[in-house]
């Protein structure tokens, strides 16, 4: 048996210096190689006439050159090469740019095989930069040729080969599904489903082998989760909240009035509480949509039921932010509430350290820092993590461990389907508050190109002068020779020195420490900076009611879902607020993208849109659950498949809760190999 985890630079065609090339796109052994799919392909088996091509297609022609290859120098290093071909049925210029290195390769009265983009005048038919076989070759050609996220210094044609030769080397694969579901869902067998996926026979045998693969990738993701929320209930009594503690105490003591999507949710988080069953419960809301005040609510019942709350967010600045809305509301209730941060004086830490552990704190709110084996509790019972995805299962894991069995309420203002969710979240149970306060401004959004850069300019300052706040989002922290994207860097100098010199402009970024970024968004809060160029940093961020533009550059290079959450740091006080999306480029995709922006401020709606135009890739991720991300699955392209695959899961669990038969034995080993035995069985 072929060793999969041997180092891929011993691959035939690979070597020392190649190897680095594929590192850079995440592979490093033979069992990465083969794994590493296509991410579309191109059939360049169907041959066409010349004579029937359409303009704007890409097509396969067998033709017999009837020229020599012709160079047309246009300046100092451009060339144009131009070769004639024909078949029986008309003639065909064929032109690539600077190919020197072709100018002796075709022969006069020889046939050959070229596959390319048409373009079709009147009276001429023109392939654009073709690529070739000779006529009884298919290496380019004649066949359905996948194409390969790859880099710029690895050809696609390399890349397929150190796959093919990577196949051929393992010749058969151990397969990693029971028997048992192979037979009943007549799935392709793991060793033929590899081969067809890289290099498939036909469009029929690619299907099969997409679904053997998808169906096995969503199989062991549900039964992992199904698992993980199993292990997390079973034979935990819960905490039973009392029902005397009644949450329409601290509603009616709100200084505004609650939207029927967050009193909805209440109810459900009231019940759970209520119950003997410990909750697990995640809160979904689209931004601005009140979650904060839901939180409240539910820390207000746990103290008044003799407990104490954890509230975990990512960043200090959000931290001080709760801290102070806790604070308003629940202390002048005799509730105490605390903020632990990694900027705590020594001191400090020590004596909230103290008052957390004989009781005196009834609500600790903060960061990383309370996953320190020195935070100690009297009497956890409620744990609330907000912005929960950049908290893994192992993170929240930690602070839940600091009681016992407390209520898990977990916060996500990243909106998806409520179908999905439900599936995709198989460990927890899902609230949604799926509508917005009514004193929430609606930002209108525009989506400009770069020849709109002084007029975008200008409608800053009008705001500046106004006394308003601006935000300037760039995709880069510094200048890129291989990206063409803006920097904050780049702007940063551009902006203080010539276009704002008149304003205060600061920068922040990731790389910078975190005393610095807490720092600079203090300052910006305080309206002691006018202009702020930041990196997507600022996509989980405090409220700076004053600040009402988001500016994104190269707005193309980001999801939907972020621009969205960008999108929302402004239009969170009274004045009108707007967000200016400046991108490049007029590809369909890019522009279906601007106007999806442009036209809903609903969160939901918008998620849906970048999960079918990305596919599931990064985009919510499966990394919001510290689980490996999707290789094939396509979360909106493959919701039947996961619907279907969710309940065979339930029904395998239900017979084998641990996974111990000996028919299910490989679901189990692939569970711990893909989630690095993160989730127990």
């Amino acid at each position: 048996m072929v060793d999969l985890l041997k180092d891929a630079k011993y691959i035939k065609g690979v070597g020392p210096n190649r190897v680095k090339q594929l590192n850079k796109l995440g592979i490093y052994t033979l069992n990465d190689v083969i794994n590493y799919y296509p991410r579309g392909y191109e059939n360049r088996g169907i041959k066409k006439n010349i004579a029937d091509l359409t303009d704007g297609e890409e097509a396969l022609i067998e033709a017999k050159c009837v020229s020599k290859m012709q160079e047309i120098r246009i300046r100092k290093n451009m060339s144009i090469y131009k070769l004639i071909v024909r078949d029986d049925t008309a003639t065909c210029t064929l032109t690539w740019f600077n190919a020197f290195y072709l100018k002796n390769r075709f022969k006069v009265g020889e046939t050959y095989k070229f596959f390319g983009k048409v373009k079709r005048r009147i009276n001429q038919i023109e392939i654009m930069t073709p690529i070739f076989d000779s006529k009884d070759t298919n290496k380019n050609t004649g066949r359905i040729i996948p194409i390969y996220p790859s880099i710029l210094e690895l050809s696609q044609n390399n890349l397929r080969k150190i796959i093919e030769n990577a196949l051929i080397e393992v010749k058969e694969l151990p397969e990693t599904l029971p028997d048992y579901l192979i037979k009943e869902y007549k799935i392709m067998s793991k060793t033929e489903a590899t081969k067809q996926i890289h290099f498939p026979d036909n469009f029929q045998k690619y299907n099969e082998a997409r679904k053997r693969l998808v169906f096995e990738e969503l199989l062991i993701m549900q039964l992992a989760l199904l698992a993980f929320k199993n292990n997390y209930n079973n034979g935990k009594e819960g905490i039973e909240f009392s029902k005397e503690a009644k949450m329409s105490e601290i509603i009616n003591k709100l200084p505004f009035k609650l939207t029927n999507a967050q009193t909805r949710v209440l109810e459900e988080i009231d019940k759970d509480m209520e119950s003997n069953k410990s909750m697990n419960r995640l809160l979904q809301g689209d931004v601005g949509s009140g979650k904060t005040a839901v939180a409240m609510c539910a820390a207000y019942k746990a103290v008044r039921s003799g407990y104490q709350v954890a509230v975990m967010v990512p960043t200090a600045i959000l931290a001080k932010q709760h801290y102070e809305n806790f604070k308003k509301i629940l202390e002048p209730c005799n509730i105490k509430c605390e903020l632990l941060v990694s900027g705590t004086t020594k001191k400090q830490k020590e004596k909230i350290l103290e008052q957390l552990k004989n009781g005196e704190i009834n609500i600790i709110i903060g960061t990383h820092a309370l996953l320190q084996e020195n935070v100690e509790f009297c009497n956890l019972g409620l744990v609330i993590t907000d912005e929960q995805h950049r908290f893994g299962v192992r993170q929240r894991s930690i602070i839940n461990s600091k009681g016992k069995n407390p209520d898990i309420l977990v916060m996500s203002a990243t909106p998806i389907p409520r179908t999905l969710a439900l599936i995709l979240y198989g460990d927890l149970d899902i609230s949604i508050i799926d509508e917005l306060p009514p004193n929430r401004q609606k930002i209108d959004t525009f989506a400009v190109t770069p020849s709109k850069e002084e007029r975008v300019n200008n409608f800053i300052k009008q705001q500046l002068n106004e006394g308003r706040q601006a935000y300037i989002v760039c995709p880069l922290v510094e200048e890129s020779e291989t990206i063409n994207a803006k920097s904050v860097l780049e702007i940063a100098e551009k902006y203080k020195n010539e276009t704002f010199k008149e304003y205060r402009v600061e920068y922040i970024h990731g790389k910078l420490n975190k005393k610095d970024k807490d720092a600079i968004m203090e300052k910006f809060k305080n309206g002691e900076i006018d202009v702020l160029i930041s990196t997507t940093v600022i996509e989980v961020g405090v409220d700076v009611p004053n600040s009402t533009i988001m500016v994104i550059e190269n707005a193309e290079r980001f999801g939907l879902a972020t621009l969205h959450q960008l999108r929302g740091r402004v239009g969170r006080g009274k004045y009108k607020s707007y967000c200016i999306l400046k991108y490049k480029g007029n590809g369909e995709q890019t522009r279906e993208r601007m106007k999806i922006m442009v036209e809903t401020n609903d969160g939901f709606k918008i998620s849906e849109k970048d999960l079918e135009l990305r596919g599931s890739g990064e985009f919510f991720g499966t990394k919001q659950h510290g689980i490996p991300e999707f290789k094939i699955a396509n979360l909106f392209q493959d919701i039947e498949m996961l619907k279907s695959v969710q309940s065979l899961a339930i029904k395998i669990l239900n017979d084998d809760e641990n996974l111990e038969k000996e028919k299910n034995i490989k679901l189990k080993e692939q569970i711990k190999d893909k989630f690095n035995q993160k989730i127990e069985i």
